[in-house]
């Protein structure tokens, strides 16, 4: 057990940039937006975000506030996403032809992850590993009470490939 480096992160920095970057790229593989418009839709995004978790964010319980803090799209497109799209002359409906249907990206203290489809498995975008609070992870996170008791590769697995 090694003492947490500096004590909790109050900041949500990296977390969001994690997951900010993570939509703007899904908006650019389609290449109907503007660098420029992605600039002004991540700026968008990354405050939007901000200002969302200020008052749901506990690096000492990091899976405090999870479901509030998960962006989605599924039958609706995430207020959050459509706002900060708004900004770049974004409809919903195109939303929807540039993203996923369904992803569901989960914005924690120390890691964002993210699925793709509902089956699909979960990917970690950004991890904090150094000063993940180990003890913190229950059995009961948000992403296994949203799988409630479907089979996938455990993130440990997962993990050990991607490194």
């Amino acid at each position: 057990h090694h003492p947490r480096r500096g004590g909790p992160r109050a900041d949500m920095v990296p977390e969001i940039a994690a997951a900010v970057g993570f939509v703007s790229s899904l908006l650019r593989t389609r290449g109907c937006v503007s660098e420029q418009q992605l600039q002004v839709f991540s700026g968008a995004l990354r405050q939007a975000l901000a200002e969302h978790y200020k008052h749901h964010w506990f690096p000492e319980k990091p899976f405090k506030g999870s479901g509030y803090r998960c962006i989605r799209i599924n039958h609706r497109m995430d207020p959050i996403i459509s706002k900060a799209a708004s900004q770049i002359g974004l409809s919903v409906p195109q939303l929807y032809q540039l993203l996923p249907s369904e992803l569901t990206l989960w914005v924690d203290p120390y890691e964002v992850s993210y699925r793709i489809g509902e089956d699909g498995s979960i990917c970690v975008l950004y991890e904090a590993t150094a000063t993940k609070p180990v003890s913190s992870y229950g059995m009961l996170t948000c992403k296994n009470q949203m799988m409630l008791g479907r089979t996938s590769p455990s993130k440990n697995y997962i993990m050990t490939v991607s490194s």
